[in-house]
């Protein structure tokens, strides 16, 4: 994923970066499928809305990461969302706060982007500007859409994370990345099927990145348990020198 990035902007010592599929994805969006508007750019300005969200939630990781002392340089876009490269330190309550944080921006834009809508429609633009008063709208769902996706507890979504931090605390660390991990690869199956049943090709894949990012999970788990079993083996001690027998 980092490979065939574009550097956009950094914010914070943040580097943004767009992955060059990004503007593939974006060009079909926009040429084949119907968006409802009068006039087309302002399909334009929803997808690039789309994006602003998304990457508003990922700041939203990356801050509260770098808040418990955790480590955040990066974020990159790409056609099914972003990613906030996070690396907190390895306790249940600095994970829980780092995953949780991206969602919250999303609630508290809730009532920030209804508070638009109802400036537009008191305005009257809603019907003097009616792609403008869609697109207001369609934020709005954009917002809401995003925040219930991806607090599914199908890891690696928010939601499979927040599970996780949860289950560290009665499990630990190893053993609830386990668990997490075959949540998300039951949810992320059962994800599939409705993707194959729906035809969405878009969904299809999403759902096999899921599939993946669980398998990735599993095995980062196997890995802990093996330096952990590394870290508790004992040392064996240096032979002692015996004096020669005269």
């Amino acid at each position: 994923m980092q490979g065939g990035s574009i550097r956009l902007f950094r914010v914070a010592g943040i580097q943004v970066s767009l992955h060059f599929s990004w503007f593939l994805v974006a060009v079909y969006q926009l040429t084949s499928r119907p968006h409802g508007y009068q006039m087309r750019v302002f399909a334009i300005y929803e997808y690039l809305a789309l994006f602003l969200i998304v990457l508003l939630h990922e700041f939203g990781h990356a801050f509260a990461c770098r808040q418990v002392g955790g480590i955040a340089n990066r974020i990159l876009l790409w056609p099914f969302g972003g990613i906030a490269f996070v690396n907190p330190p390895p306790r249940p309550g600095a994970e829980l706060w780092s995953i949780a944080a991206g969602p919250l921006v999303n609630v508290a834009l809730i009532p920030v982007l209804l508070l638009l809508r109802i400036v537009v429609v008191r305005s009257g633009l809603a019907f003097n500007a009616p792609d403008l008063y869609r697109l207001v709208s369609m934020m709005g769902y954009i917002n809401i859409a995003i925040l219930v996706f991806n607090l599914f507890p199908i890891y690696p979504l928010d939601g499979g994370q927040i599970l996780r931090s949860l289950l560290w605390y009665p499990f630990g660390r190893i053993r609830s990345l386990q668990i997490a991990s075959v949540i998300g690869l039951i949810g992320g199956g059962l994800l599939t099927l409705y993707a194959f049943t729906t035809g969405s090709t878009w969904l299809v894949i999403l759902t096999f990145f899921l599939l993946t990012q669980a398998v990735t999970g599993w095995r980062r788990a196997k890995e802990l348990q093996l330096e952990e079993a590394e870290t508790l083996r004992p040392i064996p001690s240096a032979p002692t020198e015996r004096p020669p027998v005269l």
